[in-house]
C-alpha cells in the first residue's frame, strides 16, 4: 500500500561479473582478517607457550592477577611461588603472565 514494488532488470553480461567480484571480495576480507586478527593472536599464543615451557626454579615472575614472586617448585601444571620470605602460593602455570628480569623484586 505504501511501498511500490521495484523490479530490477538484468543486463546480459552483468550477472557473471557480480558473482566473481563477490567471491574475490570475500577472499580479500578473509585475508585481511587473517593478517590483522588471527595471525597475531596465534603468534602471541606461541610466545606464551614457549615462555611457560622455559620456566625454571629461581625465575622471578608476575602473575595475571598482579602478584610477583620467585618460583620455588615446578610441577607439570602447577608452580609454587614465594611471594615473600616463608610465604608461598601454589598456582597453575597458565596464571603466569611474564618473566621478570633478575633482581626485579629486590628493587621494588
Amino acid at each position: 500500500m505504501w511501498i511500490n514494488n521495484a523490479y530490477a532488470q538484468f543486463g546480459g553480461a552483468g550477472g557473471s561479473d557480480s558473482g566473481l567480484s563477490s567471491i574475490i571480495m570475500m577472499v580479500g576480507m578473509f585475508a585481511v582478517l587473517y593478517f590483522i586478527m588471527i595471525r597475531p593472536q596465534m603468534k602471541r599464543q606461541k610466545e606464551l607457550k614457549t615462555m611457560l615451557e622455559s620456566l625454571a626454579k629461581g625465575d622471578e615472575v608476575a602473575t595475571a592477577s598482579g602478584l610477583m614472586g620467585k618460583i620455588t617448585d615446578l610441577k607439570d601444571q602447577y608452580v609454587t611461588i614465594e611471594l615473600s620470605p616463608n610465604f608461598t602460593v601454589k598456582m597453575q602455570r597458565s596464571a603466569i603472565a611474564a618473566i621478570l628480569p633478575k633482581d626485579t623484586l629486590k628493587s621494588i
